[in-house]
C-alpha cells in the first residue's frame, strides 16, 4: 500500500479533504461494500487510536480482495464501526474502555443539525436515574425547559419526576423507545415519599418540534455587597451562538461585574473553537496566546514542520468574524460542574488554568480530553463530492488536546476545589441565589456562609442516562472549520 504523501496530511487536517492512502482506491468497489469500505478508510487515515487497532494496520490487507472479504463479514456498518474501535464502551462497559465517544449515524443531516444544537425536542432536559441501586426501574427529573419548546408553555418544571410514560413504567430496556423513538408521549408524574417513588396523578403531554436551543439559558448580574457578580448558564459550545455569546458578555461588561461565574453543569461540549473565544471573553490580557493544543494520530502527524504545528494550536483572540471580543480580564472565574460537565466545556476550565485562577464548584466532570470532526463518504472524507448512494457519516475520535502547560491527562475527570452534589430535594431555581450550587460559588465570592444543604440519603441515585447523551451530542468536542494556517498546503 502507498503511504500519504506529507502534502496531503497536512491539507486533511485542514480542510478534513485527505485523499485516499493506498492503491484499494484504484479498484472499483462493489456497490454494497460501499459503506463498509468508507467506514475502514475513514478511520484507517484519521481514528486517533488506528496504531493499537490490528484490522486498520496500512499492511493489514494485502489487496482490494482480501479487504473486501473482511468486509463482507459486516451485514450492518454499524457492527464494522464498533469492531474497528479501540475498546469501545460499548464492548467494555465496566470502566475498561478507551474510546467512550466515536459514533456513527446513517444520516448526516442529523448529525449536522446536532452538532448546532438543532434536535427534535419537547423542550425538557432530564436526567435517568436508577431507582435504586441495581434496579432496572428509571426515575426521571426534569434539569431544566428550553425556551419556546413545546414543554415552555406546560405545567412542567425543573425537579419534577416521572416514573412512567403513557402509563408504562420506565425500564432500562424501554426508556429509548419511550422517550427517544417517539414524536409524542405523556409523561406521568412521580413523587418521592421517602422510600420510593410514587405516581401522583398529574401527567403531561408533550411534542417533538424541531427545535433550536440557544445555550445561553441565563445570564444576569447578581449584586451581593460590593460585588457585582456575572452569572451564565451556558449549556453547549454551538458556533452559531458566538455572536449572542459575545453580547452577553458585552451586557456583563456594561453592568460592571467584579466577579464572574460560568454555569457549565449541563454543558457536554461542542465547538472547540467556540470554547476558545468563550476563554478570550472571559480573560482578555492573553491574546495570542496558546489556550490549547491538538495531536492527532501519528500517521498525520508525522514529518509536521513547526510551522505546521503552530496551525494545531488554538489562540486567545481579541476579534472574531470582523467584531471585538467583549473581555471582562479577569484573573479569577468561578466555574459549576457536574457530572454531565465534558469536552469543550473541560477545555474552558483546564485551558484557563495556566493563566488564571480557576474555582471549580460542584461534581467531577466527565474526562473527555479527545475530539472528533465529521467524516464523510468522499475522496477527501469530506461532505464535497459525497457519495450520493448513501447518508452515512462518522464522528470519530480523531484528536487529543492538552493546555498550554502541555497538560490534559484528566480522562478520570476534573475534580472540584469544593464539592457539592445535585440533589432532588435541594434542586433550587436556577440562576436564583439560593440555588445550592449557584449559592456555593456566590459565598466563596463573597466570603459569606454558604446555605447548609439537608441531603436526603435516599434520593442519591445512580445515574444512567440524560437527554443529551441519548441523542449521542451529549458529549461532544469538535472541529467545524478549516485552520487558515493549512489554506496555503
Amino acid at each position: 500500500m502507498k503511504r500519504i504523501s506529507r502534502s496531503l496530511v497536512l491539507l486533511f487536517l485542514a480542510a478534513f479533504s485527505l485523499q485516499s492512502c493506498d492503491d484499494k482506491d484504484d479498484v472499483a468497489t462493489s456497490p454494497n461494500l460501499q459503506i463498509n469500505n468508507f467506514i475502514w478508510r475513514g478511520l484507517n487515515e484519521v481514528y486517533l487510536w488506528q496504531a493499537d487497532v490490528p484490522n486498520l494496520a496500512d499492511d493489514r490487507f494485502a489487496n482490494q480482495d482480501a479487504l473486501d472479504s473482511f468486509l463482507k463479514g459486516y451485514s450492518k456498518p454499524e457492527d464494522l464501526f464498533e469492531d474497528l474501535l479501540n475498546k469501545p464502551e460499548s464492548k467494555y462497559p465496566n470502566g475498561d474502555a478507551i474510546d467512550r465517544f466515536s459514533w456513527i449515524v446513517d444520516d448526516y443531516t442529523v448529525l449536522e443539525q446536532e452538532l448546532n444544537g438543532i434536535t427534535k425536542n419537547s423542550g425538557i432536559d432530564f436526567r435517568l436515574s436508577r431507582q435504586a441501586s441495581g434496579s432496572n426501574n428509571l426515575v426521571g427529573y426534569i434539569r431544566y425547559i428550553i425556551p419556546n419548546s413545546d414543554a415552555s408553555g406546560k405545567d412542567i418544571k425543573r425537579g419534577d419526576l416521572f416514573t412512567s410514560v403513557n402509563g408504562t413504567p420506565l425500564t432500562v430496556s424501554n426508556y429509548e423507545a419511550l422517550l427517544l423513538n417517539s414524536d409524542s408521549y405523556t409523561l406521568n408524574l412521580a413523587t418521592y415519599n421517602g422510600s420510593s417513588f410514587v405516581l401522583n396523578g398529574k401527567s403531561v403531554a408533550l411534542t417533538k418540534t424541531t427545535l433550536e436551543e440557544n445555550p445561553i439559558l441565563i445570564n444576569k448580574t447578581i449584586t451581593s455587597g460590593s460585588h457585582k457578580i456575572g452569572y451564565l448558564m451556558y449549556n453547549g459550545f454551538y458556533a452559531d451562538y458566538d455572536d449572542d455569546l459575545n453580547q452577553a458578555f458585552g451586557q456583563l461588561k456594561t453592568a460592571g461585574v467584579t466577579d464572574f461565574i460560568l454555569d457549565l453543569r449541563y454543558n457536554g461540549g461542542g465547538s472547540v473553537r467556540s470554547s476558545t473565544r468563550l476563554a478570550s471573553m472571559i480573560t482578555g490580557q492573553f491574546t495570542g496566546q496558546i489556550f490549547s493544543k491538538r495531536q492527532y494520530n501519528a500517521k498525520l502527524m508525522k514529518d509536521l514542520t513547526t510551522e505546521d504545528l503552530e496551525s494545531l494550536n488554538e489562540r486567545f483572540v481579541n476579534i472574531f468574524d470582523g467584531t471585538a471580543v467583549n473581555s471582562l480580564n479577569l484573573t479569577t472565574v468561578y466555574v459549576i460542574t457536574t457530572g454531565n460537565t465534558a469536552s469543550a466545556s473541560e477545555i474552558i476550565i483546564n485551558g484557563l488554568k495556566p493563566y488564571v485562577n480557576v474555582i471549580q464548584i460542584g461534581e467531577t466532570t466527565v474526562g473527555k480530553n479527545v475530539g472528533s470532526f465529521t467524516v464523510y463518504d468522499s475522496e477527501s472524507l469530506t461532505k464535497t463530492n459525497v457519495n450520493p448512494t448513501h447518508k452515512y457519516a462518522m464522528q470519530p475520535l480523531v484528536f487529543k488536546i492538552t493546555n498550554a502547560a502541555d497538560f490534559g491527562d484528566y480522562t478520570q475527570g476534573l475534580v472540584p476545589n469544593y464539592i457539592q452534589q445535585e440533589y432532588i430535594d435541594t434542586y433550587g431555581v436556577l440562576g436564583d441565589a439560593s440555588e445550592p450550587l449557584l449559592n456555593l460559588a456566590i459565598s466563596k465570592i463573597t466570603g459569606a456562609t454558604a446555605k447548609r444543604i439537608q441531603n436526603d440519603e435516599g434520593l442519591i441515585l445512580p445515574y444512567f442516562t440524560d437527554s443529551k447523551s441519548m441523542r449521542r451530542f451529549g458529549k461532544e468536542m469538535y472541529l467545524e472549520s478549516t485552520p487558515k494556517e493549512f489554506l496555503k498546503h
